[in-house]
């Protein structure tokens, strides 16, 4: 049987984990801290973040994991849909769309439940540590160098394949540049983010809501407005509680005072906040995080890869966290992989055909996502070209999904990553938006 080794055992290297066992290969997942099925890993300081798994996050995770989503909400997940969304576009409520589902849930959950699948599983060993290289001979990966923890000591682990899925951290291009090979070019754009989430208790404050999202003002940036409004989201979770989280840019980012935490809430367009603020008891601290800059490594640029190597996850690319993109992205990419070797592809052969595959996924994610952040006044590119038509064509669309379901139902396939963004390029949607946006301005008053 052939073996291969995954480099990290978050969501994304679970999720490839499951795609390699599907198709009958042995797999040891290297993690420094371990595969410990209860409770927060002290390798992911974001996980006490409120976390978004999308539409097609889901779909796949349920591909990999079948009944996970009923199982996590026998453990007090909140699956919401229709009515129960609620999106807000600066302080106009959106149209519901009947289709549309998400699941609150924390990230300790959903890991809990995937870890707990994962190390059932007889033909998956976990061995704790770190890897610090690459053994690259005959030009493929033959082994992986792994540091225990506590120790100086070093064991080569050999693998027919290797799939590094360490975060955006990831140590992989310096790896490569030693042994000779070259590094993928990358992209990045400083966004200076900063968000805060803390939970509350929750009871009937709010009867069916499930997810409350605040979204980027596109019309402030559209007009130019030099400070952007606070973007926030609200989920109902296991345990009877809100995960609320608050996040902003440059100078405005938000802080670890819980009385800052609660005025910021208030002052949300979006009117479950301040419910939530003004009713619910805050439980523990106030957690942040910051990221500096979305990051984008092209590895399907790269003419020579040594054979046996993919990556997977932000290890790939991350982006802003406000569009909820990392933990579906990561789903996906073990969607790829799986299909290119369901194609008959050579573990030992470069992997050019899969980072293709991963390449659709990460330029939709980042189209989404770099769009958005460039109307920040302090983002300062690079702007794509025709950047500022497009800007204004995402205000259209904005003002027309409030108001527009079917402008709104293609909307939200974009941003669940059900659908790509030339989606929303077609004659028929913008036929659309036009038509919602000049009965917005026949109605008295608008």
């Amino acid at each position: 049987m052939q073996h291969v080794v995954v480099l990290g055992g978050s969501i994304a290297g679970l999720a490839a984990t499951r795609a390699l066992r599907g198709q009958g290969l042995a797999v040891t997942v290297v993690e420094p801290d371990g595969l410990a099925t209860t409770g927060a890993r002290g390798g992911v300081p974001q996980g006490g973040q409120l976390h978004a798994l999308l539409d097609m996050g889901r779909t796949q995770a349920e591909r990999w994991f079948p009944g996970l989503s009923k199982d996590l909400v026998a453990d007090g997940a909140v699956l919401g849909s229709g009515d129960e969304i609620q999106l807000y576009e600066n302080g106009t409520r959106k149209v519901s769309v009947p289709g549309n589902e998400l699941i609150g849930v924390s990230r300790t959950l959903l890991e809990d439940h995937i870890r707990r699948r994962t190390v059932l599983d007889d033909g998956v060993s976990v061995m704790v540590g770190r890897a610090c290289g690459l053994d690259i001979r005959g030009g493929r990966v033959a082994a992986v160098r792994v540091r225990t923890p506590g120790s100086a000591d070093v064991t080569v682990v050999p693998a027919d394949a290797v799939v590094d899925a360490t975060g955006r951290s990831s140590r992989l291009t310096s790896w490569l540049g030693a042994e000779g090979w070259p590094e993928p070019p990358a992209d990045r754009m400083r966004i200076d983010l900063g968000y805060a989430t803390a939970r509350f208790r929750r009871g009937g404050e709010l009867p069916g809501v499930s997810v409350a999202h605040q979204l980027p003002g596109a019309a402030a940036a559209a007009a130019g407005a030099a400070e952007q409004p606070d973007t926030g989201a609200m989920a109902a979770v296991e345990g009877d509680q809100w995960m609320a989280v608050i996040v902003a840019y440059a100078e405005r980012r938000p802080s670890r005072d819980p009385a800052e935490f609660l005025r910021r809430m208030r002052e949300m367009e979006a009117g479950p906040f301040g419910v939530v603020a003004d009713r619910c008891a805050m439980i523990g601290d106030v957690e942040t995080y910051g990221m500096s800059h979305s990051l984008r490594r092209n590895w399907w640029a790269l003419d020579r890869l040594p054979g046996g190597l993919f990556v997977a996850g932000d290890a790939v690319a991350s982006f802003n966290p406000v569009y909820g993109q990392g933990m579906t992205s990561a789903f996906l990419h073990a969607s790829c992989l799986a299909a290119h070797l369901r194609k008959g592809a050579d573990l030992h052969a470069p992997a050019h055909a899969y980072f293709h595959h991963v390449r659709v996924v990460v330029d939709a994610a980042w189209e989404v996502s770099t769009l958005s952040d460039l109307a920040q006044p302090h983002v300062t590119g690079p702007y794509p070209r025709g950047y500022r038509m497009a800007r204004k064509m995402a205000d259209w669309m904005a003002r027309a999904s409030t108001t527009d379901a079917w402008v709104n139902e293609r909307f939200l396939d974009v941003v669940n990553m059900r659908r790509r963004p030339a989606a929303l390029r077609t004659p028929e949607f913008w036929w659309r938006v036009a038509a919602a946006l000049r009965a917005q301005a026949a109605q008295p008053g608008r």
